[in-house]
């Protein structure tokens, strides 16, 4: 199982980091395990992986999943998080049910190492609704975590070609890519994001939640807090002391999470950390609600 697997193969920058949750190194590389040497920068994945068979070898290259959905007709619901969650669920219980206990056990509040966004061509957005230019989408799948990653691979092949369904449509993944990530080798990167940057500072006394946009005092203090809060939760030690982001061209917006509109940021950002830290996020995203569809983002310089 994907859980089972030991990979030899990290980026230098993580060679250290040990992830306590499935009892494994983080970051190998994954492309050239499955592929030998003939791997591209984008491959179609068409058969579950044979880890028996994995060649291990060295890189410093990280990974991606796109995903290619086609649709009945060209409506989607406004609230994309539910259906998308729900669709990484079944996934997750397609592979495994101890896979999908695992990150999914409402006993429990589990911290996932994933992110996603997705590519919506031509929306336009309605009350209660999304119109697509036609009758197909994609996602952009990452995950810190390199056992999560290899699991909801095989989870996702499970899914291939079934009709999932959606009210008044059905979707059906259709593709499944695996793209080539550069590693972050400098402590200062300029990003934009792919998905919606939730900022949220929780008072636990009050049980009161407070968001912060990239246009209000506190937002940077807030960001720092929940990228700590990650890094601690997760047993890394990869230290978040100089993590700073700074608003180049960055705007407020106002996203329905969960059925609740939430005030959130998208646009492009400075960030300053460690190589490890920043590395880190690019695999698990940005801010809070990562694992709903936030936070996720490219480096552009």
């Amino acid at each position: 199982s994907p859980g089972a697997v030991r990979c030899l193969g990290t980026p230098h920058f993580m060679r250290e980091t040990y992830s306590k949750r499935h009892n494994k190194f983080l970051f190998p590389a994954l492309a050239e395990a499955i592929y030998g040497s003939f791997c591209k920068a984008e491959n179609e994945i068409s058969n579950v992986v044979n880890y028996s068979n994995i060649i291990q070898r060295g890189g410093d290259s990280m990974y991606q999943y796109k995903l290619t959905f086609t649709l009945s007709n060209n409506q989607l619901p406004r609230e994309m998080d539910r259906l998308i969650v729900s669709f990484l669920k079944s996934s997750a219980q397609a592979y495994s049910q101890h896979f999908y206990e695992e990150l999914y056990d409402k006993s429990r509040s589990v911290i996932k190492g994933y992110t996603y966004s997705c590519y919506l061509p031509g929306a336009k957005f309605h009350n209660d609704r999304i119109e697509l230019a036609g009758e197909e989408f994609s996602l952009l799948f990452s995950d810190f975590e390199q056992a999560e990653l290899l699991s909801f691979f095989n989870g996702f092949q499970q899914m291939k070609y079934r009709d999932y369904p959606i009210a008044g449509n059905s979707m059906k993944l259709t593709s499944i890519r695996m793209q080539n990530l550069q590693e972050i080798r400098e402590e200062e990167i300029v990003i934009r994001m792919l998905s919606p940057l939730i900022v949220r500072r929780h008072d636990a006394e009050n049980n009161k939640d407070t968001y912060y946009t990239c246009e209000m005092n506190g937002f940077q203090e807030a960001l720092k807090e929940n990228t700590a809060f990650l890094i601690d939760k997760m047993n890394l030690p990869v230290s978040t002391e100089n993590f700073s982001i700074q608003t180049v061209k960055g705007r407020k917006v106002v996203v329905p999470v969960f059925g609740r509109n939430t005030d959130a940021s998208l646009g492009v950002f400075k960030l300053t950390g460690s190589v490890q830290l920043l590395n880190v996020l690019l695999l698990a995203g940005l801010g809070a609600r990562r694992s709903e569809g936030h936070g996720k983002f490219e480096v552009i310089g």
